[in-house]
Protein backbone atom coordinates (compact mmCIF):
# COMPACT_ATOMS: atom_id res chain seq x y z
CA UNK A 1 0.00 0.00 0.00
CA UNK A 2 1.05 3.89 -0.82
CA UNK A 3 0.25 7.20 -0.03
CA UNK A 4 1.70 10.01 -2.00
CA UNK A 5 2.01 13.57 -0.75
CA UNK A 6 4.69 16.65 -2.73
CA UNK A 7 7.73 17.58 -1.48
CA UNK A 8 9.15 20.34 -2.03
CA UNK A 9 13.18 20.95 -2.08
CA UNK A 10 14.38 21.50 1.15
CA UNK A 11 17.38 24.08 1.58
CA UNK A 12 20.88 22.41 2.14
CA UNK A 13 20.46 22.98 5.69
CA UNK A 14 17.06 21.10 6.80
CA UNK A 15 16.73 17.13 6.94
CA UNK A 16 13.02 15.73 7.09
CA UNK A 17 12.12 12.48 8.48
CA UNK A 18 8.55 10.73 8.22
CA UNK A 19 7.79 8.72 10.93
CA UNK A 20 4.50 7.15 11.77
CA UNK A 21 2.14 8.01 14.61
CA UNK A 22 1.82 5.92 17.88
CA UNK A 23 -2.20 5.49 17.78
CA UNK A 24 -1.87 3.86 14.54
CA UNK A 25 1.41 1.71 15.77
CA UNK A 26 -0.88 0.30 18.68
CA UNK A 27 -3.02 -1.29 16.03
CA UNK A 28 -0.98 -2.81 14.10
CA UNK A 29 -0.59 -0.16 11.17
CA UNK A 30 2.91 0.64 10.73
CA UNK A 31 4.80 3.86 8.49
CA UNK A 32 8.46 2.82 7.30
CA UNK A 33 10.76 5.67 8.56
CA UNK A 34 11.89 7.53 5.81
CA UNK A 35 13.97 10.40 5.39
CA UNK A 36 13.91 13.39 2.48
CA UNK A 37 17.59 14.67 1.91
CA UNK A 38 18.27 18.07 1.28
CA UNK A 39 16.98 19.40 -1.87
CA UNK A 40 15.25 16.52 -2.67
CA UNK A 41 11.54 17.22 -4.48
CA UNK A 42 9.00 14.67 -5.69
CA UNK A 43 5.98 13.03 -4.67
CA UNK A 44 6.97 10.44 -1.33
CA UNK A 45 5.55 7.22 -1.63
CA UNK A 46 5.14 6.44 2.19
CA UNK A 47 5.50 2.62 2.75
CA UNK A 48 2.26 1.65 5.29
CA UNK A 49 2.20 -2.31 6.39
CA UNK A 50 -0.54 -4.12 8.76
CA UNK A 51 1.48 -6.38 10.90
CA UNK A 52 -1.51 -7.80 12.69
CA UNK A 53 -4.48 -9.87 11.67
CA UNK A 54 -6.78 -8.13 13.73
CA UNK A 55 -9.37 -5.60 11.92
CA UNK A 56 -8.11 -1.71 11.86
CA UNK A 57 -9.60 1.20 9.84
CA UNK A 58 -7.79 4.22 8.56
CA UNK A 59 -10.11 6.98 8.08
CA UNK A 60 -9.29 9.90 5.65
CA UNK A 61 -7.92 13.19 6.52
CA UNK A 62 -6.03 11.43 9.04
CA UNK A 63 -2.73 11.87 9.41
CA UNK A 64 -1.28 8.48 9.23
CA UNK A 65 2.32 10.14 9.98
CA UNK A 66 4.60 13.25 11.15
CA UNK A 67 7.47 14.53 9.03
CA UNK A 68 9.87 16.18 11.03
CA UNK A 69 12.13 19.35 10.30
CA UNK A 70 15.62 19.24 11.37
CA UNK A 71 17.73 22.66 10.70
CA UNK A 72 21.47 22.19 10.99
CA UNK A 73 24.32 24.86 11.60
CA UNK A 74 25.83 24.23 8.56
CA UNK A 75 24.89 23.40 5.30
CA UNK A 76 25.79 20.02 3.21
CA UNK A 77 27.83 20.51 0.42
CA UNK A 78 25.56 18.22 -2.04
CA UNK A 79 22.02 17.96 -2.11
CA UNK A 80 20.03 15.35 -3.38
CA UNK A 81 19.44 17.55 -6.83
CA UNK A 82 23.38 17.64 -7.64
CA UNK A 83 23.61 13.80 -7.34
CA UNK A 84 20.48 13.67 -9.72
CA UNK A 85 19.49 10.06 -7.33
CA UNK A 86 17.40 8.07 -9.15
CA UNK A 87 13.93 9.10 -7.16
CA UNK A 88 14.62 12.94 -7.73
CA UNK A 89 11.16 14.67 -9.25
CA UNK A 90 9.48 11.57 -9.04
CA UNK A 91 5.95 11.46 -9.84
CA UNK A 92 3.07 9.66 -8.17
CA UNK A 93 4.04 5.63 -6.67
CA UNK A 94 7.00 5.10 -8.05
CA UNK A 95 8.17 1.12 -6.96
CA UNK A 96 11.77 0.37 -5.73
CA UNK A 97 14.52 0.54 -8.24
CA UNK A 98 17.07 -1.58 -7.53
Amino acid sequence: MGAIHRVRSYPLDVLTICVGKSTYARCGILVNVTSFEPEWEGFATFEIAKTTPLPARVYANQGLCQILFFRSDEAREIGSADRKGKYQKQQGIVLPKL
